[in-house]
């Protein structure tokens, strides 16, 4: 089991660390590292680049955390099948943790790139998407309602993170669904990684010199 955590995670931050902001953004002649922000995610090149690719880059981080993510549960459910279902769910999910965390330590520090990255959240959304499916979704919701209000990416960002650990303490108090100590202290986890990997940003809406997107006339 352990060697299986290994491979996983390993695999993970190998497809992690493939950047589709500098590739994007190569495409288009611009090195997005020295542009804008220069933070190679989706935020920068949207900004930089235009809707277009901003949202073409988006959509494939997120996909990139999604097959991280869910390569292990595939696997183990087609190849590796235990005779105990308990078991077998239990194997899944800690496998799919190995593979989403690689996957999101190679985008935020890709071994490709010096080990920078991105901010990872379009590859926790992707992810979280196979392991948190319910309360990734109202944690999208409150990050465009934060949006649109703010206009602020980063604290929209930090917004959605944040909900993650709230949604599995709330939900089972007014819902069916039931999430164990395991998966709200995954989602805690998560949510402190959000708000360190936005420290930068934190520091300057505190100044008020953050970037923050203005609605077009």
């Amino acid at each position: 089991m352990f060697l299986a955590l290994g491979i996983f995670a390993v695999l993970g931050y190998l497809l992690g660390s493939v950047n589709f902001a500098v590739l994007v953004a190569k495409k288009h002649g611009v090195d997005i590292l020295k542009a804008g922000s220069g933070n190679p995610g989706a935020t920068n090149v949207k900004r930089v680049l235009g809707k277009g690719p901003g949202n073409l880059v988006f959509a494939l981080d997120a996909l990139k955390g999604f097959v991280g993510t869910g390569l292990p549960y595939l696997l183990i459910t087609v190849v590796v099948e235990p005779p105990d279902p308990a078991r077998r769910a239990e194997e899944q999910f800690l496998l799919c943790i190995a593979g989403f965390v690689g996957t999101l330590l190679g985008h935020c520090f890709s071994c490709f790139l010096g080990f920078k990255g991105g901010k990872g959240v379009a590859s926790t959304i992707g992810g979280l998407l196979v392991l948190l499916p319910v309360p990734i979704v109202i944690g999208a919701a409150i990050w465009g309602v934060v949006f649109a209000l703010s206009r602020y990416v980063s604290l929209a960002s930090i917004a959605l993170g944040v909900s993650l650990p709230l949604s599995c303490w709330l939900l089972p108090l007014a819902t069916s669904l039931r999430f164990g100590p395991a998966e709200f202290w995954f989602a805690a986890a998560l949510a402190a990684f959000n708000v360190w990997t936005h420290r930068s940003n934190l520091g300057r809406l505190l100044a008020g010199t953050e970037n923050r997107f203005e609605k077009k006339a």
